[in-house]
């Protein structure tokens, strides 16, 4: 009884997976499968899925896998299985990959539905369990991807007869591109479905147009488009419904069995019907008088459920809701230890970015320097003009001898330039003039006071023009670094052919953080600048008005009578 106690509480409490699958890598990606409410929503457990894995820098490192993807491996939910799976595109210098992995099974409404990705490990060696894996179920006849020239499918076992024409900019990678000339794939003994069986047909269509074309055909089957909407046809039989809008990516499923067809269209049912189901057996032709592309065109010799059919449209659609992979420091626990956004973005970042943002960096150092030292310099002048005017006004009939120094005064700096002038005139000496200081000579003192004036509002106002130019110049180095790194980051994109948002996000967040930067040095200047300026100009003001009170006083006790 005890035994079975500790037994349940273990079960209970443990997490999901609390040790590292493998030391030997460095690297983990935590993917959840979310078929709750916030991801995709499923009423009922799907059981062999099979997953097109999108990886990219803003899930995966490449820099720290190996350049083929040698060292890839991919984990079941216990963080101790591995699983089988198959890579159809691996581009390390763009960062970019698609791996399919056969899921075995999908809980209904949960997000524990997890997958591991690793790599990081120098010395390992390709997956051998990989080499022969397809990434399919057994029920999968063919699965075909459009990889290579030769259209061959995922098991490597059925080719076309004649090469293809690829389209780079695929869905997941390359796809079937058309222009109303069918390919054509010989009749396969592995390619046959049994009168009176079960069939389903998957597929992603992206129409030139909508108005005529078959998709699909083989022996008495065949999936057409007309006037937009799809037709499923079985010799006599008809099924039509749906529609098929030009230039988007659209998932079409088609399944029969016991007498029922069923088409779905973006994972939705579109039309039902009933149908005999004789052998569908003989040549695959594909895009008969059809122009677009066709991408992950998989025939199975089983009734793929509804909830199987949403969750494939799902995953591989441009808007995934199922699949949200983080990547993991070593050692996380179950509810992963992603880097954080931050990390994400820094991680993105690009050299240009980098640059931008060290120069703004440097910036922020330089206006915090300026600002802490205007600062100390402000404060100091405003409390030493106090008490130095405190004494000049006690004073009464002797300007001359105030006491000092006031080092930090700029009001002791004007004053002591005004004594200066008076002791050349010889004031408050024997020989100075008996008549006083005449009007002229109290014109010099001034003008010479003045000039102290300036020289000291230059003084205040030196190193302000460096704030200027952070505040001005933050923002558009940043906007710069940010225009930079959009344009690689989409240059990249065109050139991998993977529009998936994913794959795009990051490298766009990550260029924002130029502009980021940018104005993190912009606005502590501005605030910064605008606090010293004021602060700066009531010391100006105290010059001025100092000025004219020293010239007077100067003139009631020393100017002429």
């Amino acid at each position: 009884m005890r035994a079975a106690l500790t037994l349940l509480l273990l079960l209970t409490f443990s997490p999901w997976s609390q040790a590292w699958w493998d030391k030997a890598w460095t690297q983990r990606t935590r993917v959840v499968l979310d078929t709750s409410a916030q991801g995709v929503p499923t009423s009922e457990p799907v059981q062999s899925f099979a997953l097109a894995l999108r990886l990219h820098s803003g899930n995966f490192d490449f820099v720290a896998a190996q350049p083929d993807g040698a060292d890839l491996r991919l984990v079941a939910t216990d963080d101790k299985t591995p699983l089988a799976f198959r890579i159809e595109r691996w581009d390390a210098t763009n960062e970019l990959a698609v791996v399919w992995v056969l899921v075995p099974t999908l809980a209904p409404g949960s997000d524990k539905n997890l997958l591991y990705v690793y790599a990081g490990n120098e010395k390992a060696r390709a997956d051998p369990a990989a080499a022969n894996a397809t990434g399919f179920d057994a029920s999968v006849m063919a699965a075909l991807n459009f990889a290579t020239p030769d259209g061959a499918d995922a098991a490597q076992r059925w080719k076309s007869a004649a090469a293809i024409t690829l389209d780079n900019n695929g869905l997941s990678g390359s796809a079937l591109r058309l222009s109303g000339t069918p390919a054509v794939w010989p009749a396969s003994d592995a390619v046959r479905a049994a009168a009176n069986g079960a069939w389903s047909l998957s597929l992603w269509v992206k129409a030139d147009a909508v108005d005529r074309g078959t998709l699909v055909q083989q022996g008495p089957l065949s999936l057409t488009v007309q006037g937009g909407r799809l037709q499923l046809r079985l010799g006599a039989a008809n099924v039509a419904g749906g529609e098929l809008r030009p230039g988007v990516w659209t998932h079409i499923a088609a399944t029969l069995a016991q007498g029922k067809a069923a088409l779905y269209i973006d994972g939705k049912p579109a039309a039902q019907g009933d149908i005999v189901l004789p052998a569908i057996e003989g040549e695959l032709r594909v895009g008969d008088g059809f122009s677009g592309s066709i991408d992950t065109l998989q025939v199975a010799g089983s009734q793929r459920s509804a909830a199987w059919i949403a969750l494939a449209a799902a995953s591989q659609g441009i808007d995934n809701k199922l699949v949200r992979a983080t990547i993991e420091q070593e050692g996380a626990d179950a509810e992963g230890a992603s880097p954080g956004y931050l990390g994400v973005l820094v991680k993105n970042l690009t050299v240009d970015a980098w640059v931008v943002i060290i120069i703004c960096g440097l910036m922020l150092l330089i206006a915090v320097w300026v600002m802490v030292a205007k600062a100390v310099l402000v404060n100091r002048a405003d409390k030493a003009n106090r008490g130095f005017l405190k004494h000049f006004r006690a004073a009464e009939d002797n300007l001359l001898d105030l006491g000092g120094p006031h080092p930090h005064s700029s009001l002791f700096t004007l004053y002591s330039a005004g004594v200066r002038e008076l002791k050349k005139r010889k004031v408050g000496t024997p020989s100075a003039p008996a008549a006083g200081l005449s009007g002229a000579s109290l014109d010099a003192v001034k003008a010479a006071v003045d000039a102290d004036v300036v020289r000291e509002t230059h003084r205040l106002n030196s190193q302000m023009v460096l704030l200027t130019i952070a505040i001005a110049g933050g923002p558009f180095l940043g906007l710069f670094g940010t225009v930079v790194g959009v344009m690689i980051t989409f240059a990249a994109i065109a050139a991998a052919g993977d529009v998936n948002v994913n794959a795009i996000a990051p490298g766009i967040a990550a260029a924002l953080l130029a502009t980021v930067a940018g104005l993190g040095v912009a606005i502590p200047a501005l605030f910064g600048y605008n606090y010293l300026a004021v602060r700066i100009k009531g010391i100006s003001s105290d010059m001025q008005i100092f000025v004219d009170e020293f010239i007077t006083r100067v003139a009631e006790i020393y100017g002429a009578r």
